[in-house]
């Protein structure tokens, strides 16, 4: 028990502490079990918070800030209204595509499988028929998981379309009075908040920067990519290069894992060409210049945070939160390395990367 008494008395004897503790359960409490209702709510303080930046950044140029606002604002719904009758459809149509020609895909990859044990004689035809089974099972999974989502495809446009309507509205209330709004979240808390002011005023600029950061990052990635793939000549160049530039999203796993889609409809395509190798070395300069050249760019100011943090910042806010959890991994996780470097320990956080030992 003295064990136990030392270490609260240790880490808890500050009363800002004990406050900053109450507000992050609060917070945490409302997003876990109201995060389905306020959906719209905190998807648009988020976009809000993208857009904050450029109005400060036209602002501080002498532009009066409801003129800034209105700017921004335009531009904004110019750009969704692009997204929604520009990419979208375009998106759909080739995903719809690509669902008729699966089968054919399916047929000629299982024939390819079935002639393995013939130029490898140590995989056996019994290997080969559990591989097509297991594959023709999680399709099965696939398809009946599409078909329940598409019996829910009335509500899932009803919701979208509310979406589509209150959104825009809180994000520009959300600039348009945003001193007012945050003044009036001010009035419920302690007068003194000095350990949550200073956290924050840590994470705020590498939060702010991380989310404008990626939103480009998935531009421009997205935009070379489909521009590679279009003068390529590859089927379905915009839906593979949306699920490219989206795959940024997840850190080391999503460059990964939307590969397999790349190589899997280029395999299809030409075979084993020379078509096939150049449009597999083009993705791979692509996530090379991503990953050495556009990140050290965009998130120059972001804490370095080590790869094991990462990932399991993913998995666990990606699970807590799904999109958004994914989406703020690695605010979350700066979030979390900041509120444990403010208080006093005995070693370094394991989220922030070592210094380099000079010689």
């Amino acid at each position: 028990m003295n064990l136990i008494s030392n270490w609260v008395q240790r880490y808890f004897s500050d009363p800002q502490a004990i406050v900053l503790v109450i507000l992050m359960t609060v917070v945490f409490g409302v997003v876990l079990f109201l995060g389905d209702m306020l959906a719209p709510v905190l998807a648009s303080v988020v976009l809000a918070y993208l857009l904050e930046g450029v109005v400060r950044w036209i602002h501080a140029r002498g532009v009066p800030r409801p003129r800034t606002v209105v700017l921004v604002f335009l531009v904004f719904m110019a750009f969704l209204f692009f997204i929604i009758f520009g990419l979208m459809p375009m998106v759909w149509t080739q995903t719809l595509e690509l669902t008729r020609e699966l089968p054919g895909y399916i047929a000629s990859g299982q024939e390819k499988l079935m002639r393995i044990p013939e130029h490898y004689s140590f995989i056996s035809q019994a290997q080969v028929n559990d591989i097509i089974l297991t594959i023709r099972r999680e399709l099965t999974n696939a398809a009946q998981q599409i078909l329940s989502v598409s019996l829910a495809s009335i509500v899932s446009i009803i919701t979208v379309l509310v979406y589509l309507v209150l959104m825009p509205l809180l994000v520009f209330f959300f600039l348009k009075d945003r001193d007012l709004i945050i003044g009036w979240f001010k009035g419920f808390l302690p007068p003194q908040l000095g350990l949550a002011e200073q956290i924050w005023r840590d994470v705020d600029v590498q939060i702010g920067n991380y989310v404008r950061g990626k939103f480009w990052e998935i531009l421009i990635v997205g935009a070379v990519t489909f521009m590679a793939f279009a003068l390529m000549g590859i089927k379905y160049a915009t839906l593979l290069s949306v699920i490219v530039g989206l795959s940024v999203l997840v850190p080391y796993i999503g460059a990964t894992v939307v590969t397999v889609p790349v190589a899997v409809v280029a395999y299809f395509q030409w075979g084993w060409t020379a078509e096939f190798g150049y449009l597999m070395a083009a993705y791979a300069v692509i996530q090379a210049l991503d990953g050495n050249v556009l990140v050290p760019l965009l998130f120059s100011e972001v804490v370095n945070l080590h790869p094991v943090a990462i990932i399991v910042a993913v998995l666990v806010f990606g699970g807590l939160w799904g999109f958004w959890g994914v989406f703020f991994a690695i605010p979350l996780a700066t979030l979390v390395n900041a509120i444990l470097n403010a208080w006093p320990r005995p070693t370094r956080s394991m989220f922030e990367e070592p210094d380099e030992v000079t010689a």
